[in-house]
């Protein structure tokens, strides 16, 4: 790797990427000056640059840690404004390889948000557009993203209202953590299925991601493939901190 243009940013930037590893306990001063190769008193003054900016801070046992500064560069980074640009390479590639149209939405309350969409170059039998809203409880994408949440009877019963009852619901959401792949068939328009999956940050779903097709194209062997292109596709293409279940 070639030589940092500016020696003491670079061991900035290794500092916080060591106290990203050891992640909410932290470490001791020794501990990290051995991880990232610098000296004691050289880390020592790098970390309170970082402190004084609120990119890290000391736990109470004197061990150093991520700083709330930090972790607010990942939230912005991940913002819904920013979901289209970061993640419109992975739905082109998807939509490429599977010849479909692909969503990205994300939780709005009890809907789904169309933010992005790549249609393929044959003719799509579905209308659909950005800023379109569905209820997240009849929609792959809304189920996709429910199913990391921990949705007590009352969310379930709210996620549900007029549109389904909470006990479809919570065996939809069942299902779809057991697969991990959230569907469904002519719930929203005749003839056409989808199929999503979560995009999760440390734990929580941030977006969801979905192929929609004619119902024939997502039966059997067909549906199939859809299922391993969005498993093998999306993950190598989606920002460091975003992963599948």
């Amino acid at each position: 790797m070639d030589a940092s243009p500016l020696g003491s940013v670079d061991k900035a930037l290794l500092a916080l990427d060591t106290l990203a590893g050891f992640g909410a306990a932290g470490a001791p001063l020794a501990t990290l000056a051995q991880a990232v190769g610098v000296s004691k008193p050289t880390l020592h003054r790098t970390l309170a640059a970082l402190r004084h900016r609120g990119y890290a801070e000391q736990t109470p046992d004197g061990a150093y840690r991520l700083g709330p500064a930090a972790l607010a560069l990942g939230s912005t980074y991940l913002a819904e404004e920013n979901l289209p640009a970061l993640l419109h390479p992975a739905l082109a590639a998807l939509s490429e390889k599977t010849a479909e149209l692909v969503h990205l939405g994300v939780l709005a309350g009890r809907e789904v948000v169309y933010l992005d969409k790549v249609e393929p170059q044959r003719a799509v039998r579905v209308w659909s557009a950005v800023g379109r809203r569905r209820t997240a409880a009849t929609t792959a994408l809304g189920r996709a993203l429910l199913s990391v949440q921990d949705l007590d009877d009352a969310a379930l019963t709210r996620y549900a209202g007029d549109d389904t009852s909470a006990t479809r619901l919570r065996a939809v959401l069942d299902d779809t953590r057991s697969s991990g792949i959230a569907g469904e068939t002519e719930e929203n328009e005749a003839g056409i299925a989808c199929i999503a999956v979560p995009l999760v940050r440390a734990g929580r779903a941030v977006a969801a991601v979905s192929i929609t097709a004619p119902v024939e194209r997502l039966r059997g062997a067909a549906r199939a493939e859809r299922v391993a292109a969005l498993r093998d596709v999306l993950p190598p293409l989606l920002p460091a901190s975003l992963t599948l279940p």
